[in-house]
């Protein structure tokens, strides 16, 4: 069985492209920060942004093992910014929906409320209608 010898430059190698990889997700990361305070992000575009973020900080590990770290990470970006794409597309679409039923919920509420209180007027007009038909009933009884 053959060992395989590396020799220290291998191990400098392989923690250069780690840095590497780490400082290109790093500005990546940099970059999203700032971009997020200027306007707020979609979830679809969080997740893009999030999966292109971990895929090249991964793609740059694994990519280091064998001695490409920068193709690693852009292969890893790319992947992980389609991935987080669709991901946050769903989470997005599962947002909207849960929005829309909310806002016909808070309609129906308002529309049952308002209801409750043309009851309640109701009754309290109805006795009033009762006692005045009594009054007229009495008056037509005395003449």
């Amino acid at each position: 069985m053959k060992h395989l010898r590396r020799s220290p430059r291998d191990g400098v190698e392989f923690m250069k492209s780690i840095l590497i990889g780490g400082a290109a997700a790093l500005v990546l990361l940099g970059l999203i920060a700032g971009s997020g305070r200027a306007q707020s992000l979609t979830t679809t575009e969080e997740g893009v942004i999030g999966g292109a973020a971990l895929g090249a900080g991964t793609g740059a590990i694994v990519g280091a093992g064998v001695h490409h770290a920068g193709k690693g990470a852009l292969i890893g970006a790319g992947l992980g910014a389609v991935t987080g794409g669709v991901v946050g597309h769903e989470l997005q679409n599962q947002q909207n929906v849960q929005r829309r039923l909310q806002t016909e919920v808070s309609a129906q509420q308002r529309q049952i409320d308002r209801q409750r209180a043309e009851i309640e007027q109701l009754k309290q007009e109805q006795p009033a209608s009762a006692q005045s038909q009594e009054a007229n009933e009495t008056l037509q009884e005395t003449e």
